[in-house]
């Protein structure tokens, strides 16, 4: 519970700011904007993975199987293919431009799965209990567990940025390598 509730939180939470750097990116045009999605995405997909894995291993002493076809469960898991297809679809278009566009149009369209992540125990009838940690509903967990959670989400929080930050510097630099090698050499300017 430690590991798969914070995970889970910042898998959609990552998704929602990746979202955000990709309209920023569509609207202004920004490069930047693009990069910082770009280095989201694979720390998103880990969360989504980790709060995968981990609800299965505590879902089968739970439910008593590894996999439900849950509908949270399901819309979490059609989460981290929206990232591994972000990563995907990055990777298999040549042009950064046109990758970059069409990574944000993707990240923009898969926003829309965030709510039905959220709500879907309230939608419908599901294995997974309603929320223990609400914005309306309060807390209904011990103080210690909410304690733990919220410690170990901090410390989420201080991954996702620690290692995002240290991606968009390597893509920074990759982008600035790219630019200098596609500029001619004041040798060859001169011969020309």
């Amino acid at each position: 519970m430690f590991v798969h509730v914070p995970a889970a939180w910042m898998s959609m939470f990552i998704y929602l700011v990746m979202a955000a750097y990709c309209a920023l990116h569509l609207a202004m045009n920004t490069r930047l904007s693009a990069m910082m999605a770009r280095a989201l995405a694979p720390t998103g997909a880990l969360f989504t993975a980790i709060a995968l894995v981990s609800g299965a291993l505590w879902g089968k002493p739970t439910w008593g199987t590894w996999w439900v076809w849950d509908a949270r469960l399901t819309s979490e898991l059609i989460l981290f293919f929206l990232y591994v297809g972000f990563l995907a679809l990055h990777a298999a278009i040549d042009g950064t431009r046109r990758a970059d566009r069409a990574c944000s149009v993707l990240a923009l369209i898969g926003v829309v799965n965030i709510p039905i992540i959220y709500f879907s125990v309230q939608w419908w009838y599901t294995l997974h209990q309603g929320p223990s940690l609400g914005f309306g509903s309060g807390v209904s967990m011990t103080t210690s567990m909410a304690c733990g959670i919220l410690v170990m989400t901090a410390g989420f929080w201080c991954y996702a940025i620690a290692v995002s930050l240290a991606r968009v510097r390597v893509i920074l630099r990759a982008a600035q390598r790219v630019s200098t090698d596609e500029r001619p050499s004041r040798i060859e300017e001169r011969a020309a």
